[in-house]
């Protein structure tokens, strides 16, 4: 494991995710299977696949950990955004599945192909448990992928968070099917499965524009412009380039500075921009200063 405290805040927050939806996924498929509900079962299999991602997460995270090396000089972290990717992929894969079932056995009950007499109150019960541990581990996989800036950490407090929306559909839709129409308890599956395709198509944008080196937000741009332009002798910033990988921060920048200036005195001044950089930029893990005569 890696001596970086925020990895291990990292992997903490995945391994607990992990073993909770582990325990999470069997009991709600057991119980959905006995206790006649699509939409727990729907969400049984949604635990199972979070599971599967959640081992190859964990995975990915602890090679993300390792130090630079010659083939790998900025480090591994852009494995992070591989983790979230998978996370993406696992999650709209599992949606589409879950949906075509449930409309497949809404189908049937409504046209009297199969017959339904609502879930057991066991199947109501784990429902209600898994919102509650749900909203546990949202907050604190929240809590850590802020403190950490993990990519991959907040793509699974995501995933969290909208087992929330899902397991609450299916716990509303057990407690209609058992006292109103048959058909509501896999409508109710069908439901979680929308919820949780939108989680996965969010997470892969996000993870996939990182792996593109989509440049940061305008606001980061801008307040790097900000705190350049007071540095003494800087007399225009002309370009600022930046990315992430990972946890870090890659900035690239051109300034202009006096022409008539040394080099020595132009290799000062960007010294001084790379130190403002690093003084206001914590994730700052490479940064590239050019310099030539300002355009003014």
């Amino acid at each position: 494991m890696s001596e970086n405290p925020h990895d291990r805040e990292n992997l903490l927050a995945v391994n607990l995710s992990l073993a909770a939806n582990a325990v999470l996924a069997v009991l709600k498929t057991a119980v959905g299977i006995v206790g006649h509900s699509p939409a727990l079962l729907a969400d049984g299999i949604n635990s199972t696949s979070d599971v599967a991602y959640l081992v190859i997460v964990r995975v990915f995270m602890g090679l993300a950990g390792k130090p630079p090396d010659k083939e790998h000089p900025f480090g591994h972290r852009q494995l992070e955004s591989i983790a979230a990717v998978v996370v993406g992929a696992f999650v709209v894969t599992t949606a589409v599945a879950i949906f075509w079932d449930a409309i497949n056995q809404v189908y049937d009950l409504l046209t009297g192909q199969r017959q339904f007499a609502g879930a057991t109150s066991a199947a109501l019960w784990v429902a209600l448990l898994t919102v509650v541990v749900k909203v546990v581990l949202t907050v604190f996989t929240s809590r850590v992928g802020r403190r950490t800036s993990s990519i991959a950490v907040l793509a699974v407090a995501r995933d969290h968070r909208n087992d929330i929306f899902s397991i609450a559909a299916a716990a509303l839709g057990i407690l209609i099917g058992q006292t109103g129409p048959s058909w509501v308890d896999p409508a109710a599956a069908a439901l979680v499965a929308m919820v949780i395709l939108h989680t996965g198509v969010t997470i892969l944008r996000e993870s996939s524009a990182d792996l593109m080196d989509i440049l940061p937000r305008e606001p980061i741009v801008g307040r790097i412009r900000q705190w350049l332009t007071v540095v003494p002798g800087v007399e225009q910033v002309e370009e600022i380039h930046a990315h992430r990988i990972g946890l870090y921060l890659h900035v690239d920048v051109t300034i202009g500075v006096d022409g008539t200036l040394t080099v020595a005195a132009g290799d000062q001044i960007a010294s001084d921009v790379e130190r403002v950089l690093r003084r206001n930029i914590e994730y700052l893990r490479h940064v590239t200063i050019h310099y030539h005569p300002s355009k003014m």
